[in-house]
C-alpha cells in the first residue's frame, strides 16, 4: 500500500481523485511526488495560493477539526490562541476552556501595527483580559503582536523558548487571524526555513496540524482554523476580503454630526446617531472601505440605492446578509466596534444605533485612543 503524502502547506493527505477535496494534486503530478520521494510537495491549492494568492474552494468540515482540538486537553502543551485585534470577540475562542483543560494558555493579538500610532498597549491588554474574563477565560500572559511585519515578536519567541523545554506549543484560533503567518515569522526568526506554511488572506489556509519540530525535541503545531458564519471574513469574496482588511496603520476620519444623521461604512456597516448634542464621530477602517454621511430619514433608501456601487465592499451581486442593528448609550467616551471592519469613536451620554450583517462583530468597549 502506498503511504500517504502531505502537502506540506495545508497538511491534508495528497489525492488525486477530487478536485473538490482537500489536497489535491493532478494524477501526474502526484506520481511524479512519489516517484521523486520528495518532502517538499503542495497540493494545488496551496500553489495556487503561494504563486497566484488565488483561493481554491475545498468541502471543509468543523467537525473534524473540533475533534482535534479536544484532544489538547489530554496533552501536556501551552494553547497559544491567536486572535484577530479588529475582530476580538470573534476570533477569542470562547470554549477554549474545554480544550485546554489544565494546560496554560497565552493570548496573541495579532495586527497592533495596525493601530493608530498613539495607541497605547497596555490600554489594549487591559481591554482584552477584561473581554476574556468575561467569557470565563484567564490568559497566562498577552503579547501584541503583528506577524505580517515581524513586530513584537522577540518577547514571544523568548517566552515560547522557555515553554516548550517541556512541551509542545499548539496554536489555535479561527480563520483568517493571522496564525499561519505568525508561525512562519517565528521559524523565520528562529532558523533557516521561510514560508513553509500557507498563508494567504482567505479562510481555512491550514486543513490539517502541522507540526514543526524544535531542537529541544518537541514541537509547533498549527492547528486548522475554526471557520463561524460570525466572522465577516467568512462572507466576503476574495476582492472585498482585500478591500476591508487594512495594510497600513489607521487614520481616523472624523464627521460632525447632530442626532438624525447616518454614517455608512460602505455597505457593511452603519451606525445612526439617534440622540445627544452636536459632536463628532471619528471613524477607523481600512481605506477600501467608502464612508458616507447622510441623513437618516434617507438611509434605508440611499443604501438599497447604491449597495454595491457607491456604498463597497461589497462589490457588485455579493450578498453578506441583512444589514441588522443594535442601540447603545455611551456612559463615557466609547469605541463602537464594527468586527472586521473597524470601530468608531465616539464622546459620551450618546444613543446611537449601529448594524451590520446579521449583527456580526457589533459591539462597545471603553475608548483605546
Amino acid at each position: 500500500m502506498d503511504e500517504d503524502i502531505i502537502c506540506i502547506g495545508c497538511g491534508a493527505i495528497l489525492q488525486s481523485d477530487d478536485p473538490k477535496k482537500a489536497g489535491y494534486l493532478p494524477a501526474s503530478a502526484l506520481e511524479k511526488a512519489k516517484n521523486e520521494d520528495s518532502d517538499d510537495v503542495y497540493c494545488k491549492r496551496c500553489f495556487r495560493l503561494r504563486h497566484y494568492n488565488e483561493i481554491m474552494p475545498v468541502d471543509l468540515n468543523n467537525d473534524d477539526f473540533l475533534a482535534l482540538l479536544n484532544s489538547l486537553a489530554t496533552k501536556k502543551a501551552l494553547i497559544v490562541n491567536v486572535v484577530d485585534l479588529f475582530d476580538f470577540s470573534n476570533s477569542l475562542l470562547s470554549s477554549l476552556k474545554r480544550f485546554v483543560g489544565d494546560n496554560e494558555f497565552i493570548l496573541v493579538g495579532n495586527k497592533f501595527d495596525l493601530f493608530p500610532k498613539n495607541s497605547r498597549q497596555s490600554k489594549i491588554k487591559d481591554w482584552m483580559r477584561q473581554e476574556a474574563n468575561r467569557m470565563g477565560l484567564h490568559p497566562k500572559k498577552i503579547f501584541l503582536i503583528s506577524a505580517a511585519r515581524q513586530k513584537n515578536l522577540d518577547a514571544l519567541i523568548e517566552y515560547l523558548n522557555k515553554a516548550s523545554e517541556d512541551r509542545d506549543i499548539y496554536f489555535v484560533g479561527m480563520t483568517n487571524v493571522g496564525k499561519s503567518t505568525l508561525i512562519n515569522a517565528i521559524i523565520d526568526k528562529m532558523g533557516d526555513i521561510q514560508n513553509l506554511i500557507t498563508t494567504s488572506r482567505f479562510p481555512g489556509t491550514t486543513l490539517d496540524r502541522i507540526e514543526i519540530p524544535l531542537e529541544n525535541g518537541h514541537f509547533l503545531v498549527d492547528t486548522p482554523g475554526i471557520m463561524s458564519n460570525n466572522q465577516l471574513a467568512t462572507r466576503l469574496n476574495p476582492k472585498d476580503l482585500e478591500s476591508v482588511s487594512p495594510k497600513k496603520p489607521l487614520k481616523p476620519a472624523t464627521f460632525q454630526l447632530l442626532p438624525g444623521n447616518t454614517i455608512f461604512l460602505g455597505g457593511l456597516g452603519r451606525i445612526d446617531y439617534l440622540k445627544g448634542e452636536s459632536t463628532s464621530f471619528t471613524v477607523y477602517a481600512a481605506r477600501g472601505v467608502t464612508l458616507h454621511r447622510t441623513k437618516t430619514a434617507k438611509a434605508d433608501e440611499f443604501y438599497e440605492k447604491h449597495v454595491g456601487e457607491l456604498l463597497v465592499p461589497p462589490t457588485g451581486e455579493n450578498y453578506v446578509g441583512e444589514l441588522k442593528g443594535q442601540e447603545f448609550h455611551t456612559d463615557y467616551k466609547s469605541d463602537l466596534l464594527f468586527g472586521g471592519i473597524g470601530f468608531v469613536t465616539v464622546p459620551k451620554d450618546c444613543v446611537v444605533k449601529t448594524y451590520t450583517p446579521d449583527k456580526i462583530g457589533l459591539g462597545i468597549r471603553r475608548a483605546l485612543i
